[in-house]
């Protein structure tokens, strides 16, 4: 229905001659009469009888097309026009210029596997003028028109971190094995169309955004071709450097022990002093020390965790360092959200330090700093727009490169030599950092570091070795029980998104009972991050790993709570672990993200007749579908409150024997 009451009672219509009116049941009449449908979510009323490509040209939607033209009868010749439809509850991939609409209709013309069905359309209409490539420019606005579409039909930019160019896909299906063998997301998977033109895409189409994509990038990492990038954030450093800001740098361990790869070096060198030179060379007036944020991440989590302790739980408590990580658990685990730290990550404990601690002690005004992470992850980059993360509408990080980007934006600045870059100490205040805080960059880093610091706390007395060898290796999952001072806990590690599923699928059946769980999502830590350096040495990250052991065993003070420049920090601003200013400026809140299941679907999935008795139920989902698993998964836990006991398994078709 259409709400005409803001209308008058009579519309006055002026002319050349005379002033006539119109009764505006007349006008209503003809409003009413039309047909409404959804075109990308778009409400539109449409002229009955009129098609799919007409209304859409009445929303401003633009639907390429070769054959069709309005005043000439639709051929539906060329099929570039696909869009997919939804009505009566069925859905199917229709021709636009053919289609009539028909109330509620849901259209979409902008998903990848639409665009995607265009495009092999319209390279095999065009085929006959391959000489001038897939759409030839400057004969006519069609093909101009054409042209433009075609470049960006299969690029996808919806994702706060990463870029999915289709175009440059070659269908090696890396992304789509590192995202579901290595990670177990299921996000992505290969698109075959009927005449063999294949690409990566998502379920359905979908954009990235609108998937359960946790962002952890490792699809990236693997793409041998570039279809798959991190969001650029050099354009915005460089604009800001055009614009006189002050340029600050922050650097997280695992950079400092993959930069000079990009520069011809071996894997795991450790490159801290030129690090910092090439950043001084390259514009940034302060460059700070991502592990001074590290230390004081420890000492804000091993506070909660110790009050976690004395309150009995919630338990296990889950690190919050890893942004990839927090995407699970918001979209996949909502339940375990209150167990999580509510801690910040060192990013953007340095990002909220350095805004309104470093700049009043220094007098600058936080607005003439541009605030930048060296970082090797590509979720980095979604986290510093967390509305959680926001301070007045304003980033405390305003930009995150990625290892790659740094090394690119030095390439660019002429810093191409490396042996010439002068080794560099990193800025006081915010420069100073322990071996604990290297450990970050390494799976079972924080873990280590923690534990480090809640020991000596409780008992009072000094480790009898420093290092708990318990938390070290590459192993995908660790277990363990610590004694700290008498309580005994129970701790687990897991790195590689798989991995975190296993885990949390544990903790879920109650088959182990935790107290503290360190999770990254990227395989072995942050070494192995969406942002590292691309490389084919199957050793890389044992070296990148010995290089993090070395950080610390080679630094003087190796435990948090004795930096000095944190212990500073405490006394002069934040007062203490865990105090109202340490909460306000430190910590953080999450939300629940997960999709809702459409309620016929758990409708039918607990009214199933089991197959064999005793054997309970198997809930399948589609091999590469991020929603689809995530669904799966909601319905295995709903029936499992339901039926109190029963035995539910849940796993992809392509591990299912037949």
């Amino acid at each position: 229905r259409v709400d005409l009451s803001f209308l008058p009672s009579r519309v006055e219509m002026s002319g050349a001659a005379s002033t006539m009116a119109k009764p505006v049941e007349q006008l209503a009449k003809a409003v009413t009469s039309r047909v409404e449908v959804f075109i990308d979510n778009k409400q539109v009323f449409a002229e009955p009888q009129s098609t799919i490509f007409d209304a859409a040209r009445q929303a401003g939607i633009f639907v390429p097309t070769v054959c069709h033209h309005p005043r000439l009868k639709p051929a539906g010749k060329c099929r570039v026009c696909s869009v997919h439809v939804t009505e009566g509850g069925t859905s199917m991939y229709k021709l636009a210029c053919c289609s009539k609409v028909t109330p509620q209709m849901h259209v979409t013309t902008n998903s990848l596997v639409v665009r995607g069905k265009a495009e092999l359309a319209l390279k095999q209409v065009m085929a006959p003028l391959g000489q001038y490539g897939v759409v030839p420019v400057g004969i006519t606005e069609d093909l101009d028109r054409l042209n433009s579409w075609e470049k960006r039909s299969l690029v996808d930019e919806s994702s706060n971190s990463l870029i999915r160019d289709n175009n440059l896909c070659v269908a090696c299906t890396r992304c789509v094995r590192a995202c579901s063998d290595q990670q177990g997301m299921h996000i992505l998977e290969t698109s075959m169309e009927d005449q063999g033109f294949q690409y990566a895409t998502t379920q359905n189409g979908e954009l990235l955004a609108h998937t359960d994509c946790i962002l952890c990038g490792q699809c990236a990492v693997f793409c041998p071709t570039g279809a798959i990038v991190e969001k650029d954030h050099i354009q915005d450093v460089l604009k800001a450097q055009k614009e006189e800001k002050i340029m600050i740098l922050q650097s997280a361990p695992a950079t400092r022990v993959a930069l000079a790869e990009c520069f011809g070096a071996p894997p795991g060198t450790i490159a801290t002093g030129k690090l910092v030179g090439a950043a001084h060379a390259a514009g940034f007036s302060h460059v700070f020390d991502t592990n001074f944020a590290a230390d004081l991440t420890i000492m804000e989590e091993a506070t909660e965790f110790l009050k976690r302790l004395k309150k009995g739980g919630p338990f296990p408590m889950f690190t919050s360092c890893c942004p990839a990580w927090i995407n699970m658990v918001e979209k996949r685990y909502p339940e375990y959200i209150p167990n999580l730290s509510t801690c910040r990550s060192p990013q953007m404990m340095m990002g909220s330090t350095i805004k309104a601690y470093w700049t009043e002690k220094m007098a600058i005004k936080s607005d003439d700093i541009f605030s930048v992470s060296l970082m090797p992850c590509t979720a980095k980059k979604d986290e510093i727009d967390r509305a959680q993360m926001l301070k007045n509408g304003k980033r405390d990080v305003d930009a995150v490169l990625t290892t790659r980007e740094f090394a690119k934006l030095l390439r660019m600045k002429g810093i191409t030599d490396w042996n010439k870059i002068q080794d560099t100490a990193y800025d006081d205040p915010l420069g100073r950092s322990t071996g604990a805080a290297s450990l970050f960059g390494v799976t079972g880093g924080v873990m280590e570091a923690a534990l480090r610091t809640a020991y000596e706390t409780v008992t009072g007395k000094s480790l009898p070795k420093i290092e708990f060898h318990i938390c070290r290796g590459l192993d995908g999952i660790k277990e363990a029980t610590i004694d700290v001072g008498g309580t005994q806990i129970n701790i687990a590690i897991a790195n590689g998104g798989k991995n975190v599923h296993k885990v949390m699928d544990l903790v879920k059946s109650k088959q182990k009972n935790y107290h503290f769980i360190e999770m990254m999502a990227c395989p072995s830590g942050c070494i192995g991050g969406g942002g590292q350096p691309r490389s084919d040495d199957p050793d890389v990250l044992v070296r990148r790993m010995e290089s993090i052991y070395n950080l610390d065993s080679g630094t003087k003070v190796r435990k948090s709570h004795e930096n000095e420049a944190v212990v500073e920090l405490y006394k002069n601003f934040l007062q203490a672990p865990g105090s109202e200013m340490a909460h306000s400026l430190l910590h953080t809140r999450y939300e629940n993200r997960m999709k809702p299941v459409a309620p016929q679907a758990l409708h039918h999935s607990t009214h199933r007749k089991e197959a064999h008795a005793g054997s309970g139920v198997l809930v399948l989902f589609g091999s590469q579908g991020g929603t689809a698993a995530g669904a799966a998964r909601q319905l295995k836990e709903q029936y499992e409150r339901r039926k109190p006991g029963a035995k539910v398994r849940c796993m992809p078709m392509n591990s299912y024997n037949f």
